[in-house]
């Protein structure tokens, strides 16, 4: 079983979008989307794991310009063949964790979190705020933990959770590979204390499928 979050998601690459196809879920997606255009109106952002640029894509409009980051190759060639406005996306293979340098005025990093090990977050937090600097705002939206089948918009369920907490679920793919992968379920109130020292202004809100945190980095 492959345990390497990379490869999972260069192999799911090509079908990965059909999860946005749920019906269960479109009135959240919606609803996150229109969010992020309000934020991202005339801002200089720095998208972390853009995956096939599906949430870029919504947003690109609204934004002055778009920096859109991924460590899979694969999810970028997806991400570079989507539609966006003329001169205002450019994007760049890139690990979270050494983000290109740039003036950025906000930070979306949809569905990756949840792939950070708790031992990793604080990390991650202070590698963004050298970067981006105060008054930057942030904004995570990720899954919420929901029991039952997959086919009606319900989580796949936990296989096991590590020393530190993490939790992992295994995936099996169209080739029928399987794979553990990392993907853990805060609550807000986890959310709300990993960020405190990095950030103010911090909200969270939570739907059944979906939660969003904005926040301005400190």
């Amino acid at each position: 079983m492959n345990t390497n979050l990379t490869d999972y998601y260069a192999l799911r690459a090509e079908n990965y979008d059909l999860i946005y196809d749920i019906p269960a879920r479109q009135t959240e997606l919606d609803g996150i989307a229109r969010q992020l255009s309000d934020i991202m109106e005339q801002q200089r952002v720095l998208e972390i794991a853009c995956g096939t640029g599906y949430w870029t894509e919504r947003y690109a409009m609204a934004a002055q310009s778009i920096l859109a980051t991924d460590i899979s190759e694969p999810m970028l060639v997806k991400a570079r063949n989507k539609v966006y406005p003329l001169n205002k996306v450019q994007f760049q293979q890139a690990d979270a964790f050494a983000l290109p340098a740039g003036q950025y005025d906000a930070v979306v990093a949809g569905f990756f979190w949840a792939h950070i090990k708790r031992s990793q977050q604080a990390l991650f937090l202070d590698n963004l705020q050298k970067l981006c600097g105060s008054g930057t705002q942030f904004v995570m939206f990720d899954n919420c933990y929901v029991e039952g089948s997959i086919l009606d918009g319900r989580s796949s369920p936990i296989a096991r959770t590590d020393s530190e907490g993490n939790t992992y679920q295994i995936r099996r793919l169209s080739d029928d590979s399987r794979h553990e992968v990392l993907k853990n379920y805060p609550t807000d109130s986890t959310l709300r204390k990993k960020l405190a020292n990095h950030a103010r202004d911090i909200r969270v809100v939570r739907g059944t499928y979906y939660w969003m945190l904005t926040c301005v980095l400190r």
